[in-house]
């Protein structure tokens, strides 16, 4: 199993997903592709986690293997103790609505033929078994709490902007009432103000209990939203740890890297760093 550095004091005490020793591999022969190697993560219930690293790095395979979209090779992944993978189906019975996805893509969890209210309400309608009037009223007011107008709920997602997009599949995805929320790149295809408005959502979600998983690889993104972060490079984390300390003070060279590479006095401090 690979090594990394672990802040003292960092660990969490309960935790509501654990990922152990999990592998996955694509392939085989000449072709095989390590993705994730043998790493091992805790979640707790409401806390703000970050995975980053560069494309490429294995971070969003991970995300999918946490949220029963993409069984590991090897090692397991438990929600609330409960293994998550049993054969070939995963989070069973209630355990399947309390841990949602949202992609970077929303086209990945909206359907382009529906608008985004019909969107909303068919996945209220799965979760709450109600009626259709009912759903649409739930999905309406999911939709309002997102930002987005009646008005604009009517419309297909062609016709709204990237930034309303993303934040209509996060309410289909709070829909379901989950526990947990993983986010693969949620900001990386849309603009700067539409970022800061879905960030601030997610900060207002934090604040009533959501446990909230942030894949990315942009650390500006990370450190305003998480507070313990792993960094990810070559399918194995090479870090992880509270991400104030980290970003601070980080020891591997790749970290430092990517910390280098942000704009801004983020990245200007850390490139002083380097050279000192």
């Amino acid at each position: 199993m690979p090594t990394y550095r672990i802040i003292e004091g960092s660990q969490v005490s309960q935790s509501i997903i654990e990922a152990e020793d999990v592998s996955v591999t694509f392939g085989s022969g000449a072709n095989k592709v390590e993705a994730v190697k043998n790493v091992s993560l805790t979640l707790a219930a409401g806390e703000p986690l970050g995975i980053v690293g560069e494309s490429g790095s294995g971070k969003s395979t991970l995300a999918r293997v946490l949220a029963g979209l993409q069984p590991p090779t090897s090692g397991q992944v438990l929600f609330n103790g409960e293994p998550v993978y049993r054969g070939n189906r995963s989070y069973i019975g209630e355990a399947r609505r309390q841990v949602q996805m949202v992609f970077q893509d929303p086209y990945a969890s909206l359907n382009p033929q529906l608008t985004a209210l019909s969107a909303v309400a068919e996945a209220v309608r799965i979760h709450n078994k109600c009626d259709k009037k009912e759903a649409e009223s739930k999905a309406l007011e999911l939709l309002r709490r997102m930002g987005i107008a009646q008005l604009d709920a009517i419309k297909k997602p062609r016709q709204l902007s990237g930034g309303q997009r993303q934040r209509a599949s996060v309410a289909r995805a709070l829909s379901a009432n989950p526990s947990v929320l993983l986010a693969d790149e949620p900001t990386s295809a849309i603009d700067q103000s539409a970022q800061a408005q879905l960030l601030n959502l997610f900060r207002g979600l934090l604040n009533q209990g959501l446990a909230i998983v942030l894949v990315s690889h942009d650390l500006g993104v990370i450190r305003y939203l998480t507070k313990r972060v792993y960094v990810m490079k070559d399918g194995v984390f090479v870090e992880s740890g509270n991400t104030e300390e980290i970003f601070n003070n980080p020891h591997e060279d790749y970290t430092k890297e990517l910390l280098a590479s942000i704009p801004g006095a983020l990245g200007v401090a850390a490139r002083r760093r380097r050279s000192a």
